[in-house]
C-alpha cells in the first residue's frame, strides 16, 4: 500500500497527542485513509532525549520542507510567527498543511487559503475553532445550500470551566482561576481565554466560512469575564438565569453584529446547561433552522483528533484543493455598535434607593427591578437599547443623584 508522511511541527501538548493517535491508531487511520501515513519527522527545538520519537526529532524546518516524503504538515506551534511562514513556505512547495492554530487563521488565514488553492494543495483547521467539534466541514458542505443567518456559541473552554465552577460552589473568579491552572485547563498566562480573545478569534474564524467572506477580529467587540463575580452570578439565580461567555456573529444588510461577552442566559437556554470544559456551537440557516455542535472544546486528544481528522481528508483528497465557503477575495465588515441591539442587566451601588430608582426611572424608563438581597446597590434590566445608546445611558446614570456608581451591566441573552 502506498505511504504518505507527515511533518509536525510543534511537539507540544496537541503535536504530541497527534503523534500518539498515530501510533496507537494507524490500522484505522490506514483503513479510512485508503493510505499508509507515516509521521515522518518533528520539528520542536528542546531536547527529547530518551523518548520513542527522539529519531524523528529536528530542530531545522527545512528538513521538513525539503523532504519530498512528506506530503502534509501538520502545524501546532501556535502564534502567528514562524507559523505562518512555515505554513506558506510548505504550501508553495507543495505541501499540504493543517493546523489547530486559531491565531494563524484568524490572522492570515485568507492569505494561506488561496496559496493554497494556487498550488492545488489544501490549507485546513478543523481543529482550530472548536477542539473535537465537527463545525468547519458541516459549514463547508453539509449547510451550503443554507443562508446562515447567525452563529452563537460557548468557544472556550477554560472560561466556561470557571464560570461553571463559580455558580455551582459560589467560589471568586481569582480561587477557580488558581484551580483551573492547576488541573491544566488554563494557562500560567490565561489573558488570552479569560479576556474573551481565544473566542473571539474563533467566531471571526466561522463567521468568515458562514458568511463568505474575511471577517476581520479586530473589529469584534471582545470582554472577558474577570469582573464577574459572585454577586453577578446571586442575581443571574434570581432571574432563573446563569452567565456564560457567549460569542456571536450575526448576518445582517451591510456587514455583521458581532460580539464576544458575557452574558446573563435563560436555564431554558440549551446553552445554559453547557458545563465545564465543554463547548457548544449553534448555526441558524434560513432552510435548515438551529443545528448545534456539542463536544469538548479542548484537551490534547481531543484537539489532536480534529487534527489527524483533517490529515486523512487531505489524504482521501490528494492532488486537489478542496473548495472553501469562504470567499478569500471579500472583506466583511463589522458594523457599529449603534447597529446592536441589547438590553442589559445593570448593577448600581447606591447612598439613596429612592432617589436611584428615580434616576434610573428617568435615564432608562420602565425597567424590572432584581432583588438578591444585597445591601446599598439596586439591579435593574433594561429594556432595549443599542450598545451606544447603552452606554451613554450608563455613563449619565453614574452622574445621578443616589448613585454612587455603576458596579456592572452585563448583556441579556434571549
Amino acid at each position: 500500500m502506498e505511504s504518505l508522511g507527515v511533518g509536525i511541527l510543534g511537539f507540544g501538548t496537541v503535536g504530541s497527542g497527534v503523534y500518539e493517535i498515530f501510533k496507537s491508531n494507524s490500522q484505522i487511520i490506514e483503513k479510512r485513509a485508503g493510505k499508509r501515513i507515516e509521521v515522518k519527522k518533528i520539528l520542536d527545538v528542546r531536547d527529547f532525549s530518551g523518548h520513542e520519537a527522539e529519531s524523528l526529532i529536528t530542530n531545522n524546518f527545512d528538513d521538513i520542507l525539503n523532504d519530498p516524503s512528506i506530503n502534509v504538515v501538520a502545524e501546532m506551534m501556535g502564534g502567528v510567527e514562524p507559523a505562518f511562514s512555515y505554513a506558506k513556505k510548505a504550501l508553495e512547495a507543495g505541501k499540504s498543511v493543517v493546523t489547530s492554530n486559531k491565531a494563524l487563521v484568524a490572522d492570515r488565514g485568507a492569505e494561506l487559503i488561496k496559496t493554497a488553492k494556487d498550488n492545488n494543495v489544501n490549507f485546513m483547521f478543523e481543529a482550530s475553532c472548536g477542539g473535537t467539534i465537527p463545525i468547519i466541514r458541516p459549514l463547508n458542505t453539509s449547510l451550503t445550500a443554507d443562508n446562515i443567518i447567525k452563529i452563537e456559541g460557548i468557544l472556550n473552554g477554560t472560561t466556561n470551566y470557571i464560570l461553571t465552577k463559580m455558580t455551582a460552589e459560589g467560589r471568586s473568579f481569582a480561587e477557580v482561576l488558581k484551580d483551573a491552572q492547576k488541573l491544566g485547563y488554563a494557562e500560567a498566562d490565561p489573558t488570552a481565554d479569560v479576556e474573551g480573545y481565544d473566542a473571539c478569534r474563533k467566531i471571526a474564524i466561522l463567521s468568515s466560512i458562514a458568511f463568505g467572506g474575511t471577517v476581520d477580529y479586530n473589529d469584534i467587540l471582545t470582554e472577558g469575564i474577570t469582573k464577574i463575580t459572585h454577586e453577578d452570578i446571586e442575581y443571574a439565580f434570581e432571574m432563573g438565569c446563569v452567565i456564560k461567555l457567549i460569542a456571536s456573529s450575526e448576518f445582517k444588510e451591510g456587514g455583521v453584529c458581532a460580539k464576544v461577552t458575557p452574558c446573563v442566559i435563560s436555564r431554558n437556554h440549551p446553552l445554559s446547561s453547557v458545563n465545564n470544559a465543554f463547548n457548544a456551537i449553534f448555526v441558524k440557516g434560513d432552510m435548515s433552522g438551529e443545528t448545534m455542535y456539542y463536544g469538548s472544546g479542548a484537551g490534547k486528544l481531543p484537539t489532536a483528533a480534529a487534527v489527524v481528522g483533517d490529515i486523512i481528508d487531505e489524504v482521501r483528497n490528494m492532488g486537489s484543493f478542496i473548495p472553501t465557503s469562504w470567499d478569500i477575495d471579500k472583506k466583511i465588515s463589522v458594523l457599529s455598535r449603534d447597529m446592536a441591539s441589547i438590553r442589559g442587566f445593570v448593577r448600581v451601588l447606591i447612598n439613596n434607593k429612592v432617589e436611584a430608582e428615580k434616576s434610573i426611572d428617568h435615564i432608562f424608563g420602565k425597567v424590572a427591578f432584581i432583588d438578591a438581597g444585597f445591601e446599598n446597590e439596586i439591579g435593574f434590566v433594561s429594556g432595549v437599547e443599542t450598545e451606544s445608546t447603552m452606554s451613554d445611558k450608563l455613563s449619565s446614570l453614574g452622574q445621578c443623584s443616589g448613585v454612587e456608581k455603576i458596579i456592572n451591566m452585563i448583556r441579556m441573552e434571549e
